[in-house]
């Protein structure tokens, strides 16, 4: 059974954690169809960032975590995995990279002195999002990044891929996507003109959470891949700060 787990905050909580694990992936296509089968060992890890360049890391599901080394005193605020790295962003551009499962991390040279808050990765493509409508992207693993031209000058706070889509949710209700790995994106008739910190994939679905200046939580919803949203009635009047979907 798929869930949609959506987090509520009343303060913002500066630390991400994101996992990985040691993956063997084959991909076939036919008739447009990828199929996908992933073998996973015993070699989970999980890596978070936080304020003043945190970076904690755990190998044993969870249960415990140590300090890593962090090449950055920076605040980071996203991190994601793909293709055996881990790639972590935050302010003033920072950017840093991890090959090694984690236990080691470098900082990779950055286009943009504007903050970075979220990142995500699909396609063998990294895209991270941050101020000013700020939008980097990588095809090389996190090894070197180029700006792409944004839609907007908004504040970006989040972005996820699914469904070969890149989608970014930021400040009075922006939402931008990319259907050509991050190359171009463009704007999305948003259903709000509110705060939207947050976005997920899952079943087919992005789902985004985010708040009114007067407490409320929102959500919007898509099903055909980004292209148009619409709210969804929301049972509570706390702000939303984060969603996930897990299967």
């Amino acid at each position: 059974m798929k869930h949609l787990l959506i987090i509520l905050s009343l303060f913002l909580f500066s630390f991400t954690v994101i996992s990985c694990s040691d993956e063997k992936e084959d991909s076939t296509e036919n008739s447009g169809t990828t199929t996908t089968t992933t073998t996973t060992d015993d070699t989970t890890k999980f890596v978070g960032v936080g304020n003043s360049g945190t970076i904690v890391r755990s190998t044993d599901n969870g249960s415990s975590f140590d300090n890593a080394t962090s090449p950055t005193s920076n605040h980071l605020w996203g991190v994601r995995f793909g293709n055996n790295t881990f790639v972590g962003v935050g302010t003033s551009g920072t950017i840093v990279r991890s090959t090694d499962n984690g236990s080691s991390f470098s900082t990779v040279t950055s286009p943009t002195s504007n903050e970075l808050r979220g990142v995500g990765f699909g396609n063998n493509t990294f895209v991270a999002v941050g101020t000013s409508g700020t939008i980097v992207r990588s095809t090389d693993n996190g090894s070197s990044f180029d700006n792409v031209t944004s839609p907007t000058n908004m504040y970006l706070f989040d972005v996820v891929f699914g469904n070969n889509t890149f989608v970014g949710v930021g400040s009075s209700g922006t939402i931008v996507r990319s259907t050509d790995n991050g190359s171009s994106f463009s704007t999305v008739t948003s259903p709000t003109a509110n705060r939207l910190s947050s976005v997920a994939f899952g079943n087919n679905t992005f789902v985004v959470v985010g708040y009114s200046v007067y407490p409320s939580g929102i959500i919007v919803r898509s099903t055909d891949n980004g292209s148009s949203f619409s709210t969804v009635t929301s049972p509570t009047s706390n702000f939303l700060w984060g969603v996930g979907f897990s299967e």
